[in-house]
């Protein structure tokens, strides 16, 4: 069942910011900074003491919020990366990366990856050419996303651009010809690293 409840709950819960509200995540209005507690009636701090399941699970739990994705969607994204060569994790992170809306997220013309997600829905962006609404394409090497100025904001746009300095490096943002392409893969360090995706590999393997 999708989860309909306030976000900074889901943060309190992992006990660690999942940037799931944009801007508020990096303030002094974070949940996590203001009430570091658990949820809930029983409130109090999360135990250091969980066994290595809970561990497992809990990190499981984290990814999916982090990338706004159901249970069915990450089990079947941890058979894609287990069938693929190289490390489990690794393909398990760099499969979450390369999401549809993660790139829009990681371009920063949005502020959360749930308003990247609104924004691929809306059908704002082209690959290749090609219209689509779907927010978990996989996108690959030399695509191309391109977009027109009146499908965005004012605010997104110079969002993005405020924050080019940090958008990933095998990403390149044109404004100009408003669009973004995929340069190269990107690197282990350059991949979602609040999250242990080998636990999880963990999790689906007992």
């Amino acid at each position: 069942m999708k989860y309909n409840g306030p976000k900074c709950r889901l943060c309190r819960r992992e006990g660690k910011k999942l940037f799931l509200k944009g801007d508020r995540c990096t303030s002094q209005k974070c949940a996590v900074v203001r009430r570091n507690t658990l949820p809930g009636k029983g409130e109090g701090k999360m135990s250091s003491k969980l066994s290595e399941y809970g561990k497992q699970l809990r990190e499981k739990q984290a990814a999916k919020r982090i990338f706004g994705i159901s249970e069915k969607q990450m089990s079947n994204y941890y058979e894609r990366a287990t069938n693929l060569k190289g490390i489990a994790g690794e393909n398990l992170l760099l499969l979450l990366e390369m999401r549809f809306d993660n790139i829009i997220y990681r371009s920063g013309l949005s502020s959360s990856r749930s308003q990247a997600r609104q924004m691929v829905s809306h059908k704002t962006f082209l690959i290749n050419g090609k219209r689509s609404n779907v927010a978990s394409i996989r996108i690959k090497k030399k695509d191309v996303i391109t977009f027109k100025k009146e499908d965005l904001s004012q605010l997104s746009l110079e969002r993005s651009k405020n924050n080019s300095k940090m958008i990933p490096k095998w990403i390149s943002v044109d404004f100009k010809s408003k669009k973004i392409e995929i340069t190269r893969l990107p690197e282990l360090e350059e991949l979602e690293n609040s999250i242990n995706p080998h636990l999880i590999i963990e999790f689906y393997s007992l």
